[in-house]
């Protein structure tokens, strides 16, 4: 994939953490040749992953942006920051997401009727409606310009569905569904949208308790780089309102 995507610029969310998805995809669509803007709320996270970043592709190839995707008015300046200082946009990974473990909350329960209205409504905004916000403010630019490509992280089926999974997996099942709105939208205008999900449990914060040995029996983050470059690159333009398990 080396130079596919050369000349492109990437917004990706969720990009700090030292042990995530948003790092790593950052990592494989640098090494393809584009720049990106990695946003995180977490600045202690971002700035490290950044310089591992620029390790790979050069002090110009990433942008650390700390913004709360959550937040719509940051959203808009981040993606004008995005525009002004990286000189275009083509590419959004909508990669941030969270739990409520994640997020600070401590559940005696994961029955639904237990679940804290803070928990939720955290959970959701971050899985659900930052997606929406960042997508809403990308996609005039990219119709315009008459290319681009929005990508959502999901999960597994199974988790959006399964018993004791909520807020997480309504959350993740609802960001689904967006992009799938989005692609019939979309639909013909050059830009498309598609999910993007590991497999199954992946090795990221998410598991703050598992043991290195344990963690190496999870599906690595690098496993979603390949499948990202692909979907980020000229060869995927047919490919719209689609899901990628990167695991197979």
């Amino acid at each position: 994939m080396e130079n596919t995507l050369r000349g492109r610029v990437a917004i990706v969310t969720g990009a700090g953490s030292p042990r995530g998805m948003g790092h790593t995809m950052a990592i494989g669509l640098v090494r393809a040749g584009a720049r990106v803007a990695m946003l995180d709320i977490n600045r202690e996270w971002l700035t490290p992953s950044v310089d591992e970043v620029r390790e790979v592709g050069g002090p110009e190839c990433a942008l650390a942006i700390v913004a709360d995707v959550t937040d719509p008015e940051a959203v808009e300046r981040a993606v004008q920051q995005t525009i002004a200082q990286l000189g275009g946009l083509h590419i959004l990974v909508n990669n941030a997401g969270t739990n409520p473990r994640a997020a600070g909350f401590q559940l005696s329960s994961r029955n639904f009727w237990d679940i804290p209205l803070a928990a939720w409504d955290k959970v959701v905004a971050v899985n659900l409606s930052a997606p929406f916000y960042m997508a809403r403010a990308v996609v005039s630019y990219l119709r315009q310009q008459g290319w681009g490509r929005i990508i959502g992280v999901t999960t597994s089926v199974d988790t959006m569905f399964g018993k004791r999974r909520v807020p997480y997996g309504p959350s993740k099942a609802g960001h689904e569904a967006l992009v799938a709105t989005m692609a019939e939208e979309l639909e013909g205008s050059g830009v498309t949208a598609n999910v993007l999900v590991p497999g199954g449990p992946t090795n990221t914060n998410f598991f703050a308790s598992k043991s290195e040995t344990e963690r190496a029996a999870l599906i690595q983050p690098e496993v979603m780089q390949a499948p990202l470059e692909w979907l980020a690159s000229d060869a995927s333009q047919t490919f719209n309102g689609r899901r990628i398990v990167a695991y197979h």
